[in-house]
């Protein structure tokens, strides 16, 4: 055990060692204003994580992500069923608000998120496509949404119940 013990800590500071370097005088040190000054801005420079080890939380200053609902119970239907819904959201923060990726937990669960920034007032929807395919009984499918938010993860969720035909119980 201590072996093993000995051997993550000297992988864990190789790793820690090989992932660093110089951040200075690049773009990674610019705010969002500064990079507005400069032109247009392409979803790139919006993709940013608002914190920084470096400096001071800003929760105040980014793109908030507000949902009407961020559940939708389905109630019951039958397997084989394609269940369909949209999440509405509005960018109720200070910044275009852009979401990088939205995932569930299985192929059977597909999101589709709007892949240009959201400004702030604005809104936007995300489709999620259910397929209740050798599905049964309760379900519950979280849709994970990563973006320039604090926090950075959203979560939002299909609930209901799928029934499976008599000639198909065992």
């Amino acid at each position: 055990m201590k072996h093993v013990v000995f051997l993550f800590s000297i992988l864990l500071t190789a790793l820690l060692y090989s992932c660093g370097g110089s951040t200075e005088g690049g773009d990674s040190e610019k705010s969002l204003e500064e990079i507005k000054q400069e032109g247009p801005i392409s979803n790139a420079d919006i993709i940013r994580n608002p914190v920084s080890a470096d400096s001071e939380l800003d929760t105040v200053n980014v793109a908030k992500m507000e949902f009407e609902y961020t559940e939708f119970d389905f109630d019951t239907v039958g397997q084989g069923a394609v269940v369909e819904h949209t999440f509405t959201f509005k960018n109720t923060g200070k910044e275009p608000l852009l979401i990088s990726s939205a995932r569930s937990t299985c192929g059977c669960t597909v999101p589709e998120w709007p892949k240009a920034p959201v400004e702030p007032g604005e809104t936007g929807e995300i489709n999620v496509r259910f397929d209740t395919k050798n599905k049964r009984n309760r379900q519950i499918k979280p849709v994970t949404i990563t973006a320039n938010t604090y926090p950075n993860t959203t979560r939002v969720y299909l609930r209901g119940h799928v029934m499976v035909p008599e000639e198909n119980q065992q």
